[in-house]
């Protein structure tokens, strides 16, 4: 509570001079106030769920010693992503204004054989696509080539994803949230489906974005086995003679 209170020192004082007021003012009552309202807050404050984005890790399954650097031929696909660039090294970009970011790729092993001596590989296994979104809910470039590698595993999460939304799992909280996360994450890893192996590579021409843009893919695609590797001689000998055959 406030307080006026009138100080009077004593002693003469001059005819027609003002009395001198003090003000104090308690706020002790206030601070409890604001405590009550703080606590209430508290209680009737629902508090929003963090936002955080879902990565799809790879697979820490257990190879042995002898295969840590192979795959079977049938499910191996690698990927090799680049960039368009000009004389001055400046990124190109399409009608759009996107970057020409590029993905060469060829399933199995590379195929590199030049029977004819002509200086061209008769059997090229590789094939150029570029980073398409869906069209509507139709995949497209690179990403239908990965979908269709893995669609076993896609058809399985999508069944699981239409239980989770038609709440089989109770209604839907977080905690059943991460039964869906833990769940999905046994059918990424579910060594009796057929499942790609990816090894992706970029050229010394390609940008973060192209890269990125295949991990992207490995995310959309619920792919759990892939690996970056460092791009070799034979796959730039694919490359070249790839440009050279659709150049002419």
């Amino acid at each position: 509570m406030a307080q006026i209170e009138q100080s009077d020192k004593g002693g003469k004082k001059k005819k027609g001079a003002q009395k001198k007021m003090s003000i104090h003012v308690d706020f002790t009552p206030m601070v409890d106030m604001n405590m009550l309202l703080i606590t209430f807050f508290m209680l009737c404050t629902t508090m929003i769920k963090s936002q955080t984005l879902q990565i799809t890790l790879p697979t820490n399954e257990k190879v042995e010693q002898q295969d840590m650097n192979k795959a079977k031929e049938s499910e191996a696909i690698t990927l090799i992503v680049t960039t368009e660039r000009d004389a001055q090294g400046n990124i190109r970009k399409d009608d759009d204004g996107k970057p020409m970011n590029i993905v060469y790729y060829y399933e199995g092993q590379p195929n590199v054989a030049d029977e004819d001596n002509d200086g061209r590989i008769d059997n090229n296994n590789l094939n150029k696509e570029a980073f398409i979104g869906n069209d509507g809910s139709v995949q497209r470039g690179i990403r239908k080539i990965l979908h269709d590698r893995n669609k076993q595993v896609l058809a399985k999460i999508d069944d699981l994803k239409v239980k989770w939304r038609a709440k089989e799992f109770s209604p839907k909280s977080e905690i059943n949230d991460s039964i869906y996360q833990a769940k999905a994450k046994e059918i990424r890893n579910d060594s009796t489906l057929t499942r790609p192996v990816v090894i992706i590579k970029a050229t010394p021409e390609a940008s973060w974005e192209s890269l990125i843009g295949a991990l992207d893919e490995m995310q959309i695609n619920q792919i759990s086995r892939y690996q970056i590797d460092n791009i070799n001689q034979v796959d730039s000998v694919m490359i070249l003679d790839y440009i050279g055959k659709h150049r002419n």
